[in-house]
């Protein structure tokens, strides 16, 4: 017959009555402590994780349309909510935002294009002469300008095409319109200072009206926004100089 012996092996850790006792006696070192694993936690799963919006803002409107299509975003609400909205916001901005270069214009067109230009949108015009150095240093600031700030309307016309035998001395010269009247007028390069910089023709051109518009400040067009707006990236430019200048230094 087989041999049914076996031993018996108690459960890890436990202890018989007698070593309890003997414990208390001292006999026995103290009974080690049962083993406790560690409490379990599961793995965050990333599609339970919150979502991060910030990639959405740097989507374009075309970029925005296409994601319409995109099934990865029907069960997220939120998502898509962000995404409609950033969009009539991208929307909203480009109506605002819809010149953004110095465009020449002809003399016929200067009374569309300037007069009868709608009564929200600022319009700097200026008079200039091919061939003369103190119009093209100021060309380059309103091109300048008209890229900063798209919901002005910048626009350049021959001089003697607008007003007949203008003279050069007085060239470059700036009009400044608004619903449909002449809110400002700089002739000369010398109206802009020493040195004609962008930003010093911005402040020139704000020192009583709110005449440059980023299409960015919604409801504020205030004439302090504005300056507050021009103060800003000329500090900003000051300090990309500088640093500019202090890694240049560096390297050599």
């Amino acid at each position: 017959m087989a041999d049914y012996h076996f031993v018996y092996k108690d459960v890890e850790g436990a202890s018989t009555q007698w070593d309890d006792i003997q414990r208390k006696l001292g006999n026995l070192p103290a009974k080690p402590p049962a083993f406790k694993p560690a409490p379990f936690t599961p793995a965050e799963d990333e599609a339970s994780l919150p979502k991060d919006k910030s990639w959405i803002d740097e989507k374009t409107e075309r970029d925005l349309e296409d994601l319409e299509d995109n099934p990865d975003l029907d069960d997220d609400r939120f998502l898509e909510d962000y995404r409609k909205k950033r969009l009539a916001e991208l929307r909203e901005a480009a109506k605002v935002a819809r010149f953004g270069s110095v465009v020449l214009i002809s003399g016929s067109d200067f009374v569309r294009e300037v007069s009868q230009a709608p009564a929200d949108v600022w319009v700097v015009a200026v008079l200039y002469k091919e061939g003369i150095a103190e119009c093209g240093v100021l060309m380059q600031c309103l091109e300048d300008l008209a890229t900063k700030y798209p919901a002005t309307k910048f626009v350049k016309i021959i001089s003697t095409d607008c007003i007949p035998n203008y003279p050069d001395r007085n060239v470059p010269t700036v009009l400044v319109y608004n619903n449909g009247a002449v809110k400002a007028n700089y002739v000369g390069l010398q109206s802009f200072g020493r040195r004609c910089t962008p930003e010093g023709v911005a402040l020139v051109l704000c020192q009583s009206d709110p005449v440059l518009n980023d299409g960015q400040n919604g409801n504020d067009r205030s004439r302090k926004a504005v300056i507050d707006g021009v103060r800003k990236r000329f500090i900003e430019k000051v300090v990309t100089e500088h640093e500019n200048d202090d890694d240049g230094s560096s390297s050599d």
